[in-house]
């Protein structure tokens, strides 16, 4: 297993992800947070409380939550890259246990998903103090604070990587792992939110749980935007628990997945 683990660090850093995967985190934290530091969330539509509130901060981090796609991305790559470049036949070869092969990936993928959070985390905060300053405005929460909404960040990334491991496992086809998870998070789930009747379940859902635990509440208000009666969302906890079953639920099926099936 420790050789497994090694051999999926390598070919991690021999791959592009490695240098275009910090450079998206900068983006997606970084960059996002400090522009909506900078535009105000008192000036967005609907306007919402300012960069002088706790709630104004936690609106501005919130928004790293459309960028969850990234993370669940690079895990899904880790599975359907081996099998769109026919290399996965020569690593079952080499490990013909292939729950171990899974495993490593799983292991390692978490790693680098943890590392993705905490550079969006760390270019996040970079984001709002350098947007505050900026602006001239002393923003309404603490360091304690900040740092807990970081962590909360760091973890959902963490858990998106796991579930885009388990998604690629299941179909193997790179496009069609991309397309499903595209579709799913930005289409899907938001469309659940806002269909009255329906959206009852969007709590439940990952990204339900996601919004949660990262406080990402701009589907919520687009449903009230609409005059629809938007789900109430968990409790951060409970919605980190959620999460959690789900990325044990994709960790199995990305075990279980390849066992019996051909490879090619």
């Amino acid at each position: 297993m420790r050789r497994l683990i090694k051999a999926e660090f390598r070919r991690l850093l021999t791959t592009s992800l490695w240098r275009w995967g910090p450079l998206a985190a900068v983006i997606c934290g970084g960059v996002l947070v400090g522009l909506a530091t900078l535009v105000g969330p008192e000036n967005f539509e609907p306007p919402m409380p300012g960069m002088t509130t706790e709630e104004g901060v936690r609106t501005v981090f919130s928004l790293t939550g459309l960028t969850i796609i990234v993370p669940a991305l690079f895990g899904a790559t880790a599975v359907t890259s081996e099998y769109r470049h026919k290399t996965i036949t020569f690593t079952f070869l080499f490990a013909p246990r292939r729950h171990t092969v899974l495993a490593a990936k799983l292991l390692a993928y978490a790693v680098a998903g943890a590392v993705y959070g905490m550079v969006v985390t760390a270019s996040a905060a970079v984001g709002l103090y350098g947007g505050a300053a900026l602006r001239g405005v002393t923003i309404g929460a603490g360091p304690g604070t900040v740092a807990e909404l970081l962590l909360r960040l760091a973890a959902a990334m963490t858990v998106y990587t796991v579930l885009g491991v388990g998604i690629g496992a299941l179909l193997r086809n790179q496009t069609a792992a991309l397309a499903v998870l595209g579709l799913y998070l930005y289409m899907v789930e938001h469309a659940l939110a806002l269909i009255p009747g329906v959206n009852f379940i969007y709590p439940y859902l990952p990204g339900g749980a996601t919004a949660a635990l990262t406080n990402f509440t701009l589907i919520s208000q687009a449903a009230e935007q609409i005059s629809v009666t938007s789900a109430q969302l968990l409790p951060p906890l409970l919605g980190a628990i959620v999460l959690a079953a789900y990325a044990v639920t994709a960790a199995v099926l990305a075990i279980a997945a390849p066992m019996r099936r051909d490879v090619i």
